[in-house]
């Protein structure tokens, strides 16, 4: 009795050990495996998240839909992969399993891949936003595009029977600039500063050419204006800018700009097509493709108005490239392109005007007239006058214009007022 009773304690003690402790082992094992497998697919789902997301930034530059959308649909798989490992995990372990180290930090793994996955969850949604904006903008893109491109055919069918083109238009960069603008007072009064400057820069060669022929240039502007009193000798400069503008607006009133278009009554509209139709061509171009279109017959007659004659022998010792002008042709020497150069803005800004309805009013002022601050602009800026003094004006160095109700200003010369130093 004394031996058996401790050897069958003994025998009960060994076998608790054997039928208790084991199975809660192997559970502790089992989930171990099963949380380790869980972090694995978890970690090659992230990768395989972070790969389409590359591939989605990069299918933005260039933007290019067809990539878009299938990087787009490897992401949303992606995210229903994780998304299913989520739910997976939630069902099988609704409470903490455990305390162990190892488990806490299986289950702080898979919290931060968690946090990880909204991370990507919300920068998805916000490209999916994005993508969703530029097929919005690309579809509106290409509707203006096709109606770009409707309007760009009505019009060149339009040039060709006015005669400003001769021939089908070619892949070139002009084409690919052939676009419409807006038609707005804003757009006339650029247009008005750009043939300002256009004066300005074609005076400086002519009279730098007056200079080495010789001529008295004071006797010169004098003849042009003999009232005007100039504060400064450099101020004569204006004189010939007013030249050259009284010849370059010479019947700017009238619809056929003083050039015989054969009786053609054109409209608002086919002005306007002209207009677009030139603005973005060289001058020389232009007239290379119609050289007796209208706008090549405005350049001869403004040509043989603004340089005369006696100017070309003094230039180039002959009569030459005149001549070459009245038989029909444009020459290409630089002092003619030149010209082209303020023919053309001139000629742009005619066709811009008759594009209103109603119609853009000129209007010009005369030597000896009364400055007025609301019709004029003074082209010197650093005049000083007196108390009640009333400056006349010596010259018009460009006109100005009635544009509905608004009024852009005449630029002038004022006559005999004083100058601040600078």
């Amino acid at each position: 009795m004394l031996r058996t009773g401790p050897k069958e304690t003994q025998n009960h003690d060994s076998n608790s050990q054997k039928v208790y402790p084991q199975p809660m082992d192997e559970s502790v094992k089992q989930n171990k495996e099963s949380m380790e497998a869980l972090v694995s697919k978890i970690f090659s789902n992230i990768s395989s998240l972070k790969a389409a997301y590359i591939q989605l930034q990069e299918a933005h530059t260039p933007y290019d839909p067809d990539k878009i959308q299938a990087a787009d649909k490897l992401v949303i798989e992606e995210l229903m992969k994780l998304s299913e490992l989520k739910h997976s995990y939630r069902d099988n372990n609704p409470r903490p399993p455990s305390t162990s180290p190892q488990d806490s930090r299986l289950a702080a793994e898979i919290q931060e891949q968690q946090s990880l996955l909204k991370t990507y969850e919300v920068m998805v949604k916000k490209f999916q936003s994005q993508i969703q904006n530029r097929d919005s903008e690309i579809v509106n893109l290409h509707q203006q595009i096709q109606e770009s491109s409707q309007r760009k055919i009505k019009l060149e069918k339009k040039l060709k029977q006015r005669g400003l083109l001769s021939k089908e238009p070619e892949d070139s960069e002009e084409e690919n600039n052939f676009f419409s603008v807006e038609l707005s007072p804003n757009l006339f009064s650029t247009f008005v500063e750009t043939a300002y400057k256009s004066i300005h820069d074609f005076s400086k060669p002519l009279i730098n050419m007056m200079k080495a022929a010789g001529w008295d240039l004071d006797a010169a502007a004098h003849a042009i204006e003999p009232a005007a009193v100039y504060s400064k000798r450099a101020h004569k400069k204006f004189a010939f800018e007013s030249h050259i503008c009284q010849k370059m607006f010479s019947g700017f009133q009238e619809e056929s700009f003083s050039v015989d278009s054969g009786n053609v009554n054109v409209s608002t509209e086919s002005f306007f097509h002209q207009f677009l139709a030139v603005r973005a061509m060289d001058p020389l171009d232009v007239l290379s493709q119609s050289p007796d279109s209208v706008f090549g017959k405005f350049c001869r007659s403004k040509y043989l108005m603004v340089v005369h004659q006696k100017m070309e022998t003094s230039f180039f010792g002959n009569l030459d490239q005149r001549n070459y002008v009245m038989d029909g042709g444009h020459p290409r020497t630089p002092f003619y392109q030149a010209f082209l150069k303020l023919a053309k803005s001139i000629w742009l800004l005619h066709r811009l005007a008759y594009s209103f309805d109603p119609i853009v009013r000129i209007f010009q002022v005369k030597g000896g007239t009364e400055f007025s601050e609301v019709y004029m602009e003074s082209v010197v800026k650093n005049i000083i006058l007196g108390e009640g003094e009333k400056p006349k004006v010596g010259l018009m160095v460009m006109p100005g214009f009635m544009i509905g109700g608004s009024v852009i200003q005449s630029q002038v010369y004022l006559s005999g007022v004083k100058c601040a130093e600078q």
